[in-house]
């Protein structure tokens, strides 16, 4: 058998390193061998994302077509997971940093590995839904996320290999730029309350990052077998009653009397016209308005199960994370919770 060097391993050029997806795929991605390289506008900032090791950092912009080019030079795979900076202008932003990828993946024969959402969905789609599930979304990002699906199919005929892996809603990772660490708890201080911003009764999908870089990774791995335009849905944690992610967050904590707090719209909807992070907020809240789960029958199918970490385990690490809870206590009801899933 022919051992794996540095000069041997595959190369990754990750694209949104310094983000939540984009660093845990990263780090999964160099636990499994491969080179990565990451482009930033300020690598040596960069360079310093908590969790993230063994990364070649290169300073480039992915609205600059030539710099994604030459970052991507020797890639065998492109991860695009990179936003517009501070999440602002998506409209003006998403496609071109995406036609900065394709064309990069089309000159270095690379495959485009791409983070979807749930985002694509509307209120139409139903409670439970497959990959080939009409797409009528009725917010802007939501329509900005089907152009980009569609421009990756289209990259895909004209033979530039895409997979793509939907999920729900982020938890984890080492940035809080996500629901759970912006609207359930609040990083940097020691928990005191949870605040669930869906109706308790519906259901909602949570995506644990580490398991979703685990699948990207498992996918890549058997990327010879996957056709040119792959799609999978991520089941991750679903909770059919929603606010079973606030009990289960007590649990990780160690304190079932923490108490659970509405989320307050009625402040992001009076704000909403002179914050725009407020206004896309509220043309998101139909899904917590209404349960949509994605059927993740396709990816078992072909991995034979998904990559899965016990509830409590998984939240009990994020909000040490978050520096929420102090990462040497001891917690034997979590435990035994975490032991029974």
């Amino acid at each position: 058998m022919t051992m794996m060097t540095e000069q041997t391993a595959p190369l990754a050029l990750v694209l949104g390193a310094s983000g939540g997806i984009g660093s845990a795929v990263a780090a999964a991605l160099v636990k499994q061998g491969w080179r990565v390289r990451a482009m930033a506008r300020k690598p040596r900032k960069a360079a310093r994302t908590p969790g993230l090791t063994g990364v070649d950092w290169v300073r480039g912009d992915a609205m600059r077509g030539a710099d994604v080019m030459r970052a991507a030079e020797g890639a065998e795979l492109i991860f695009h997971g990179v936003n517009p900076p501070g999440y602002r202008n998506w409209q003006g932003r998403v496609l071109p940093m995406l036609e900065s990828t394709i064309a990069a993946a089309r000159a270095h024969k690379a495959r485009i590995v791409f983070p979807g959402t749930v985002y694509n969905y509307g209120p139409d789609a139903g409670a439970v839904v497959a990959e080939d599930a009409p797409q009528n979304p009725v917010t802007r990002k939501g329509k900005l996320r089907v152009q980009m699906e569609n421009r990756l199919h289209q990259a895909s005929v004209e033979g530039i290999p895409v997979l793509i892996v939907r999920a729900g809603d982020f938890i984890g990772g080492t940035v809080a730029n996500n629901w759970f660490a912006q609207g359930v708890v609040t990083p940097g201080k020691p928990l005191r309350k949870i605040t669930y911003p869906g109706r308790p009764e519906v259901g909602h999908a949570w995506a644990y990052l580490p398991d979703l870089a685990e699948t990207f990774v498992q996918l890549i791995a058997r990327r010879e077998e996957l056709p040119l335009f792959a799609r999978f849905h991520f089941n991750g944690y679903w909770f059919e009653n929603g606010i079973d992610l606030a009990h289960a967050t007590q649990a990780a904590a160690g304190d079932d009397t923490l108490p659970i707090r509405r989320f307050p719209w009625w402040l992001i909807r009076a704000l909403s016209p002179v914050v725009e992070t407020f206004r896309e907020m509220l043309e998101m809240r139909y899904l917590w308005q209404r349960p949509l789960r994605l059927d993740n029958a396709k990816l078992v199918a072909f991995l034979g199960e998904e990559p899965h970490t016990p509830v409590v385990t998984g939240l009990r690490q994020v909000l040490e994370e978050l520096d929420c809870v102090p990462a040497d206590e001891t917690l034997p009801r979590a435990a035994r919770i975490a032991a029974a899933e």
